[in-house]
């Protein structure tokens, strides 16, 4: 994947330094890759193509007019306004070149894990995983989509998620200038996970940088990040891999992958 592709970039070419133009999560899955370890295939739709659609369409002044006009302590008035923002994103038209570009990428991926593959479509936002503003769960992530039509939709999909009420409020309270965060959209290959979950290199309850903490569950991991099911818990020793207190919980759901492919 080089330099013909105008709005995507290959995971494996990108690092921590294009955080612009891949996102938080695109960047360190970038680094993660960098590192060697087994990070399933992927491609980011880049910011790029996400500020020619909101350019295409004329979308700043509708993004504009709506939240100057906004109450923020207001629940309902700002629901409203993110929801005729998003009507105004998903009755957007996506630009040829870009459509052009996410159709080749995920032949690119087809050509080397198998036609039909099933991906996930993940957002990533400029604005994401900075420290004291994590951002998680406040765009969309989709699983088990197969085909570039679906494809094509669900980035357009991801991209109007940057518009729920909840963002919208998280970056005014966070302090963020909302035309200032972009979102590139992460098309990555779906692993058949038996087990999954979460893990911290530093453990967050107590800020000890010896300690990794992990938060797993059966299946998918979207069932832990979702906060739908109660995870097991293990705090392991960084230096030994030995693991210091583990906690198992009632796990009553589970996400597993439908017969008609959807999570």
């Amino acid at each position: 994947m080089g330099a013909n592709f105008l709005y995507i970039a290959a995971i494996k070419d990108v690092s921590a330094n294009d955080i612009a133009l891949v996102g938080g999560k695109g960047a360190n899955l970038g680094e993660l890759t960098r590192a060697g370890l087994p990070v399933p295939k992927a491609f980011c739709v880049t910011t790029k193509a996400y500020a020619l659609f909101l350019d295409h369409n004329r979308l700043h002044e509708c993004i504009r007019s709506e939240l100057e006009a906004a109450d923020y302590n207001n629940v309902v008035d700002l629901a409203q306004r993110a929801t005729r923002i998003r009507d105004r994103f998903i009755a957007g038209e996506i630009p040829a070149g870009v459509v052009e570009d996410i159709r080749r990428g995920y032949a690119g991926l087809e050509s080397e894990l198998g036609a039909g593959l099933s991906v996930s479509v993940r957002s990533s936002a400029t604005a994401e995983d900075l420290p004291g503003t994590s951002f998680a769960g406040q765009q969309d992530t989709y699983l088990h989509i197969a085909g570039p039509e679906r494809i094509i939709e669900h980035v357009r999909r991801c991209w109007a998620s940057l518009w729920t009420d909840r963002a919208i409020a998280y970056r005014q309270r966070q302090g963020f200038r909302h035309e200032d965060v972009l979102l590139a959209v992460v098309v990555q290959e779906m692993f058949p996970s038996e087990v999954a979950g979460v893990m911290f290199t530093v453990n967050p309850v107590t800020s000890n940088p010896t300690e990794t903490f992990i938060n797993t569950s059966w299946g998918l991991g979207e069932a832990v990040v979702s906060g739908r099911v109660n995870p097991d818990q293990y705090i392991v020793d960084r230096k030994s891999l030995r693991i210091v207190e583990k906690t198992i919980h009632d796990k009553e759901v589970m996400t597993v992958r439908r017969s008609d492919g959807h999570g």
